[in-house]
């Protein structure tokens, strides 16, 4: 089928709901993506922060195909071997204790609301609380996830929402301090806004939001559904500034493709959860739990947190350069993969110019470019990357 045609055939079948680029893509390889056309791309965006360890990973890859050949689903009423390495993975890496496999990562906020109101409930008898969100932050489009996410337009056509939800400035602890009451039950926020315009938290903010959750018994939820698994060089971005939460989200680079999406939280919070309180039929199955586990052993063996460290430095480097040349760029801002340059206008058509250049980028709100790269980038990409943007201006 020609790209054409697939296009045609598909504006026809599915619901409008994003604004699509005239490409239809076929394979990839590496940090590259090419079309039905053959066209090459370098890409910058990663599946929008999902394919950490790049295109056609064959040691990734033979392990979902041996995977395939054993078992794809059953049920959680049922163990299976790679939930548990699954599981395992990621209470180490991200010092969590009790696990909870979603589908997506809108369903893994959906969850850590829960046990945050469950937590509530179980410590105080009373079921009416409140959860602190942060302005221009986005954690998801269910109704559940829509409702703590802090941009009006999201929000607006869908309401009423779930109740409950407070805003506070990000990176305004005093605005924070001003939101809290006896029914706060919780405070989630990205640790390093992605959606609302990479916005990293300071870290004079994340720790007093953590010293305040600590000292009134408030449960802390850190979004990490993009900015974590390695994005920042840690692990997870919570590690730079050296917090904890209650509990963390996380989906994207988690399954490095496939649908998955968790929750993990301390025992003394996870403890809320009873049976019956919460469930999904296909979260945490075989077949997506084996890349899941895939996933943290290749994050060791091809040190993919190095890679991060050195060569997010190189692209900081570059990305500065480029904006301290180009009087159109407002601001650089971010740190290791995951950075952003918010510019004077929209950036619509920069980033559709880049796509005819043969590189992939995309938007972060009206006026940012954000660079989600592969983790596996490297400094020859990267210079590649700079110079069809400086084409793109």
């Amino acid at each position: 089928m020609n790209s054409t045609e697939c296009r045609n055939r598909a504006e026809n079948v599915l619901m409008h709901t994003y604004g699509r680029y005239p490409v239809v893509l076929d394979h990839g390889d590496g940090v590259y993506l090419y079309d039905t056309d053959g066209k090459q791309y370098l890409d910058f965006s990663a599946g929008i922060g999902v394919f950490a360890l790049g295109y056609n990973n064959t040691a990734y890859n033979d392990a979902l195909k041996a995977q395939i050949d054993k078992l794809l689903h059953t049920s959680n009423y049922y163990y299976n071997e790679p939930a548990l390495l699954a599981a395992e993975g990621l209470s180490k890496a991200s010092g969590m204790d009790r696990v909870f496999f979603t589908n997506s990562g809108t369903e893994a906020v959906e969850g850590a609301i829960k046990l945050a109101r469950k937590y509530y409930y179980k410590k105080t008898g009373v079921a009416d609380s409140q959860i602190i969100a942060m302005d221009h932050s986005f954690h998801g489009r269910s109704m559940g996830a829509l409702s703590v996410t802090g941009t009006k337009k999201y929000r607006e056509p869908f309401e009423p929402l779930i109740g409950g939800a407070v805003f506070a400035e990000f990176n305004n602890l005093e605005d924070v301090k001003s939101k809290i009451n006896d029914k706060t039950a919780a405070i989630i926020m990205e640790t390093l806004q992605g959606e609302g315009g990479i916005h990293p938290a300071t870290k004079e903010f994340i720790e007093g939001v953590a010293a305040i959750c600590k000292e009134k018994d408030i449960v802390l939820i850190l979004d990490e559904i993009q900015c974590g698994m390695g994005r920042s060089g840690n692990m997870f971005c919570y590690q730079k500034y050296g917090v904890q939460p209650d509990i963390v989200t996380c989906a994207k680079a988690l399954g490095c493709g496939v649908p998955v999406g968790a929750f993990a939280a301390t025992e003394k919070v996870a403890a809320a959860f009873e049976p019956g309180d919460h469930g999904t039929t296909y979260g945490g199955n075989p077949f997506v739990c084996a890349a899941v586990a895939k996933v943290f052993d290749l994050f060791e063996e091809q040190k993919v947190l190095d890679n991060v460290k050195e060569n997010g430095e190189y692209l900081y480097e570059k990305l500065e350069e480029f904006a301290k040349e180009n009087a159109c760029v407002k601001e650089h801002r971010g740190f290791g993969f995951m950075q952003g340059l918010e510019f004077t206008m929209p950036v619509k058509d920069i980033a559709a110019k880049a796509l005819e250049n043969g590189l992939i980028l995309i938007s972060a709100g009206a006026n940012t470019i954000r660079f989600l790269p592969p983790l596996v980038m490297q400094k020859a990409q990267i210079d590649e990357m700079i110079e069809i943007l400086k084409k793109c201006i």
